[in-house]
C-alpha cells in the first residue's frame, strides 16, 4: 500500500510538468518544419528540446516502474509505454521521437482521472491533426513528385484523411508519408468510435436514470394507495363497519 501511495503520488505530482514539457515539445517540433529557413543553432536548440522531453517521459516510466508493487504486471500492463521509451533508440528518427512521445503523453492522459472523455477526445484530435501536419509536410516537401508542399496543405489533407473523406486533390507520395496517412486513418476512425461510444453510453445511462426513477415513483404510489386503504379501513372499524368497505365515492 505504501508503494502504491508512492507511485500515486509521483504520478500526481509530474502530471502538469510533463505536459507542459510535451508543450515545449510540440513547439521544438513545430518551428524546424514552420521555419526551414531557420539558423542552425535554433534547429539544434528544437532538438535537443525533444530529446530533453523524451528523456524525462522515459525518467518517468522508469520511476513508476520502479514504485510500482508488482513490476512484471506494471510491465505488462504498460507495455505501450515501454515501447515508446524504447523506439528512439533503436532508430534515432525525428519521427520516432515525434511517435514515441505522443505515445506517451496519451498514456499519462488516460492515468489523469480529473481528465474527461470529452476532454481527451477533443485534445487527441488537435494534437493528432497538428503533430500529423506537421510531420508529412517535413517527409514530403521535398519529394519531387510530393503536392504537399505548404502547411495549408498539410493541414488541409490532415482533415481530410482523419475524416477519411480523401478527396484525393493531396496526397502522400514516400513510404513515410503513406505510413502516417494509415496512421491518421486509423487514428480518426478510432476516435469517431470513441465519441460515438461515449454520446451512446450517456443517453443509455440517463434512459437507465429516467426508468429508475418511474419505477421509484411507481413504488411510493403503491405505497401511498397501501396506506391510504390501511387508514380507511381503520376509520370503517371506529364507525362500526367491520367490512370496511368502500363507498362508491370513495372508490
Amino acid at each position: 500500500m505504501q508503494q502504491q501511495s508512492a507511485q500515486h503520488r509521483w504520478e500526481q505530482h509530474t502530471q502538469r510538468p510533463l505536459f507542459g514539457l510535451a508543450l515545449a515539445f510540440a513547439v521544438a517540433y513545430a518551428v524546424p518544419i514552420v521555419r526551414p529557413d531557420a539558423d542552425r543553432d535554433i534547429v539544434e536548440l528544437c532538438t535537443a528540446v525533444e530529446w530533453v522531453v523524451w528523456a524525462a517521459f522515459a525518467l518517468d516510466y522508469v520511476a513508476r516502474l520502479a514504485l510500482a508493487p508488482h513490476r512484471p504486471a506494471f510491465i505488462r500492463t504498460h507495455w505501450l509505454d515501454l515501447c515508446a521509451v524504447l523506439l528512439p533508440m533503436l532508430q534515432p528518427m525525428r519521427l520516432l521521437r515525434l511517435v514515441s512521445t505522443l505515445l506517451l503523453v496519451g498514456q499519462r492522459a488516460r492515468m489523469a482521472s480529473q481528465i474527461r472523455l470529452t476532454t481527451y477526445v477533443v485534445g487527441a484530435v488537435v494534437g493528432l491533426l497538428m503533430f500529423g501536419s506537421l510531420a508529412v509536410l517535413s517527409v514530403e516537401r521535398d519529394s519531387p513528385d510530393g503536392n504537399i508542399k505548404t502547411l495549408g496543405d498539410a493541414v488541409w489533407w490532415s482533415f481530410t484523411t482523419m475524416t477519411t473523406v480523401g478527396y484525393g486533390d493531396h496526397a502522400p507520395t514516400t513510404g513515410l508519408g503513406r505510413m502516417l496517412a494509415v496512421g491518421l486513418m486509423l487514428s480518426g476512425i478510432a476516435l469517431l468510435g470513441v465519441v460515438t461510444a461515449n454520446i451512446a453510453a450517456w443517453f443509455i445511462a440517463r434512459f437507465e436514470k429516467d426508468d429508475v426513477e418511474e419505477r421509484r415513483q411507481t413504488e411510493a404510489i403503491r405505497e401511498l394507495t397501501e396506506e391510504v386503504r390501511a387508514l380507511r379501513g381503520e376509520l370503517a372499524e371506529l364507525k362500526g363497519d367491520p367490512g370496511g368497505a368502500m363507498t362508491p365515492v370513495e372508490q
